[in-house]
């Protein structure tokens, strides 16, 4: 499934465009068009690689290890767990599940426009976007990049200089991208 998405960063090579969403991936127009042809025209591919030399990356991998990842599916089946906090709170803890396995996780509480809370609910999204960028990694072979990371603690942000602004920022200086750019201009 494709949509077009705002102007972020692109899940395969880092740089800010305005991307197209493809099964739960994000990718310029460039990569769009390489991940195109990767599922369109394997054979082609495969010719290319042989024909650069390049045919010999996925030879030392198992077969695990070269499985393709699958996609998330826009509907999936869900358990939601009530809990309680040390406070009292009550929370609810959502599993998306795909055969069995938990690919995707969600909190809440009925408390949410407590001001008290906000940093607490902050924290705890960031939490659940990473935790479910795991399992999707973990369940579904799906590649975990730094910036899909830095995606995640940006979309769980819920004011300035909260926590998961923090970290963003503090991490986005591993960019190898903008590394890169920043060396190049001090030449």
């Amino acid at each position: 499934m494709k949509k077009v998405v705002d102007m972020e960063l692109c899940d395969g090579c880092g740089k800010s465009a305005i991307l197209i969403d493809i099964d739960g991936n994000e990718f310029c127009e460039t990569c769009h068009q390489v991940v195109d042809l990767l599922r369109n025209k394997p054979e082609l591919v495969k010719k290319l690689c042989k024909l650069t030399g390049l045919d010999s990356i996925n030879s030392g991998l198992s077969r695990d290890q070269q499985s393709q990842p699958q996609d998330l599916p826009d509907v999936l089946d869900a358990v939601r767990y009530r809990t309680r906090d040390r406070e009292q709170n009550t929370w609810y803890v959502s599993i998306s599940e795909m055969e069995g396995d938990p690919v995707e996780i969600f909190a809440s509480t009925a408390f949410d426009r407590d001001q008290h809370l906000q940093s607490r609910i902050s924290n705890l999204t960031t939490i659940t976007r990473l935790t479910s960028l795991i399992l999707r990694h973990v369940f579904l072979d799906e590649v975990l990049t730094l910036d899909k990371t830095l995606k995640q603690l940006r979309r769980s942000s819920r004011q300035r200089n909260d926590l998961p602004d923090m970290l963003s920022s503090v991490l986005s200086n591993y960019r190898r991208e903008e590394i890169n750019e920043s060396e190049v201009e001090k030449k």
